[in-house]
């Protein structure tokens, strides 16, 4: 029985690792968040300055910032808005509140799709990579750090 055990949990460990290194924007990434997201962040979505400039307005128009290609995409993860995405599509698990993120709603229709949507979400950006932190401090929040963003995958 310990055996079996111990198999699986090496078959899952091998399983993750070789997720993490298969899991492409071009051929995962991109389709999971057109289908999940593209609706309000697709391509007649404002820019990522533009929204910054009149979120209360796009807020109400039920718009948020356009990732409709792998550039503007990492502006949400890495730089300037660093951690965004992550924060919006968190389940919970990486926040202090633990209070999911106000998108991880959107990452599917049922709770199992949620996890394994974000769980392909995470092994793209990298193994301890996920992290909440602003480009600059806020509050208790500290800003990201070099060793933070040098996790980051982010495979094309």
């Amino acid at each position: 029985m310990k055996l079996k055990l111990l198999a699986s949990l090496a078959f899952g460990a091998l399983a993750s690792a070789t997720l993490a290194a298969d899991v492409s924007y071009r051929n995962d990434i991109r389709p999971l968040l057109k289908a999940q997201c593209g609706e309000c962040h697709g391509d007649e979505s404002p820019t990522l300055v533009d929204f910054l400039q009149a979120q209360e307005k796009f807020k109400k128009e039920k718009q948020g910032p356009r990732f409709g290609n792998y550039a503007e995409l990492i502006q949400l993860i890495g730089w300037p808005d660093s951690g965004a995405l992550m924060r919006r599509l968190d389940d919970g698990s990486s926040s202090p509140n633990k209070k999911p993120g106000n998108m991880y709603k959107y990452l599917g229709e049922t709770d199992a799709l949620r996890t394994t949507n974000l769980n392909l979400v995470k092994a793209w950006v990298g193994e301890d990579a996920w992290n909440l932190n602003r480009w600059e401090k806020v509050g208790d929040v500290n800003a990201i750090s070099k060793e933070q963003l040098d996790k980051l995958k982010l495979k094309y």
